[in-house]
């Protein structure tokens, strides 16, 4: 006997990223994150990596048109309730996704940036940078990374104006003028920053949330030993997750922080590097 159909469908969110073959970040990871959240998660590919628990050793970027084809063919099928995007493997990516978005923009766009593939390429960065400030930053609800990619991202700039100096009650966690980069993001055109504490030296991770009217919220989390995988993108993806279920920007941003937190606590070691995610963790009652 065949068991009964669901009443109901899932929200969906659409990743867009690379595949990462370990599934701690990446679509493999988004899909882990949003299935165990209860969202049907649905997945663009920007790019394949060569990576294991340590490091990344190379990547390959998908074409620009195999991008927008890619996504294009799911939006004209199933309706979507969230964007999710984290790597770019290329410029003509981040166009391809620009346009693609820019004819959504009902659906709200979660990003988690990772600039981990350009570094060593000082020309293609700066192309990649600045063309995600222009064609992408815009179009985002959200913007969740650390204020030195923050920084990077959305440099010092005249040009742009980034409003009031920094306020005295900036968390202690960042060094002065790390709420003036979440204020360039802002000044972008990105509607909030969640500026994350992952990387500062401190006993506790301090994460705020800036709006364009200033800080909105801040939480902290002990910092937990060992080194991990996943960070802003498996929150990014949580936090998709429960604003494609309908929760408040913020109210899903304390879920995302508490489930992502709780996530790498359960983590494991699959192998010779960092502690992977447990993306089925016990979130809820832990």
């Amino acid at each position: 006997m065949l068991p009964p159909r669901l009443l109901t469908t899932p929200s969906t969110v659409l990743s867009f990223g690379c595949n990462d073959p370990t599934s701690a970040i990446g679509l493999g990871g988004d899909a882990l994150t949003l299935s165990a959240l209860g969202v049907y998660p649905l997945s663009v590919s920007t790019g394949l990596l060569v990576q294991d628990t340590s490091r990344t050793e190379s990547f390959f970027a998908t074409d620009g048109d195999w991008v927008a084809d890619q996504a294009r063919a799911l939006l004209e099928d199933i309706p979507v309730s969230c964007f999710k995007l984290g790597q770019f493997a290329s410029t003509d990516n981040v166009a391809e996704v620009a346009d693609v978005l820019a004819d959504y923009p009902d659906i709200p766009v979660v990003y988690a940036p990772d600039l981990t593939l350009h570094g060593s390429d000082a020309e293609t960065e700066e192309d990649m940078l600045g063309s995600i400030c222009e064609l992408i930053l815009p179009l985002c609800q959200i913007v969740i990374c650390g204020p030195e990619d923050a920084a990077r991202l959305a440099p010092d700039d005249d040009s742009v104006d980034e409003g009031e100096a920094e306020p005295e009650d900036a968390p202690p966690a960042y060094p002065a003028g790390h709420a003036d980069s979440a204020r360039l993001l802002l000044a972008y055109g990105a509607g909030h920053v969640l500026l994350t504490g992952a990387h500062a030296q401190s006993p506790q991770i301090v994460n705020t949330l800036f709006g364009q009217q200033g800080m909105l919220r801040t939480d902290s989390w002990e910092r937990l030993p060992g080194s991990h995988l996943g960070g802003n993108d498996l929150l990014a993806a949580a936090l998709a997750a429960f604003i494609a279920q309908g929760s408040s920007l913020e109210e899903a941003v304390g879920l995302a922080q508490r489930y992502a937190w709780h996530a790498q606590a359960q983590g494991w070691r699959l192998g010779m590097g960092r502690i992977v995610p447990n993306h089925f963790c016990d979130w809820k009652s832990a």
